[in-house]
């Protein structure tokens, strides 16, 4: 334990975090690149290529290069997600069974003992029931 002081172990704790940022800015890049409509097969095939080849180099130029539509996408991507999600909560909302309401419950009611399927008696024990409830 004394031959590592704790200057080295918060050096070695930066390297490390220096060392996963890498790969969280590595990653991020070629994620872009792949997701980027605008780029040919070939321009995509050409900064894949020139990043892993290349990274520290291919990273820095992409960053200069094309740095600002990452945002602009980034941004793009998440505003299509809002839209689907919301157009999925609209279509699972008009498609959900909805509650039915006292009017419609006592209408049921009516064309019940209307039709002769329940009795006036019972009508009323039911259509007290259901304006109890709401």
């Amino acid at each position: 334990m004394n031959d590592y002081p704790l200057l080295d172990a918060f050096l070695t704790m930066l390297y490390f975090f220096l060392w996963v940022m890498w790969f969280f800015l590595l990653f991020k890049i070629v994620s872009d690149i792949f997701r980027d409509d605008d780029l040919s097969g070939w321009g995509k095939a050409g900064w894949t290529a020139f990043v892993c080849l290349l990274p520290f180099l291919g990273v820095f130029v992409y960053l200069l290069a094309r740095g600002r539509g990452m945002g602009e996408r980034d941004l793009k991507q998440v505003r299509e997600q809002e839209q689907a999600f919301q157009s999925y909560v609209r279509q699972a909302a008009a498609s959900a069974p909805s509650a039915p309401t006292t009017g419609s419950e006592l209408a049921s009611l009516a064309a019940l003992r209307d039709h002769g399927d329940i009795t006036p008696a019972e009508y009323e024990q039911a259509k007290s029931k259901v304006l109890a409830s709401h």
